[in-house]
């Protein structure tokens, strides 16, 4: 009996794995407002590489967060999902696919087909 239920949760499973994004909420804030689609939000963020942790942007190593409109194609497409709905203080690890991602072209210290987890800190203004 425990083998068919294990079997049952097998389709889940597999679209869990095959989402383009993950998100976690590693630390939860309350607001009366949420990011949507079109705010300008400044966001602090460690970029990592999925497959051994290596780090290859940070915008605490420059001491500035990075300020874009949100859910307008300004970044790539894991972030302008993954932001949406999120509160000032919240913080989310963003696990993004490569085809939400930089896909199998990569980008400087990103190689093609890369996994990347985001830590991001909304600690921004929604304007």
């Amino acid at each position: 009996m425990r083998f068919y239920a294990l079997l049952a949760l097998l389709p889940a499973v597999a679209l869990a794995l095959d989402k383009p994004l993950n998100i976690e909420v590693t630390q939860e804030a309350e607001c009366s407002r949420k990011t949507q689609a079109g705010d300008t939000i400044d966001v602090h963020y460690r970029g990592t590489l999925a497959k051994d942790g290596s780090e290859f942007d940070a915008s605490y190593n420059r001491g500035t967060p990075l300020s874009f409109k949100v859910g307008k194609s300004q970044v790539i497409k894991g972030w302008d999902q993954g932001l949406l709905d999120m509160c000032p203080g919240e913080k989310r690890t963003l696990t993004i696919q490569p085809e939400w991602a930089y896909g199998d072209k990569g980008v400087g210290p990103i190689p093609g087909g890369s996994v990347l987890s985001e830590s991001t800190v909304g600690g921004f203004l929604a304007r």
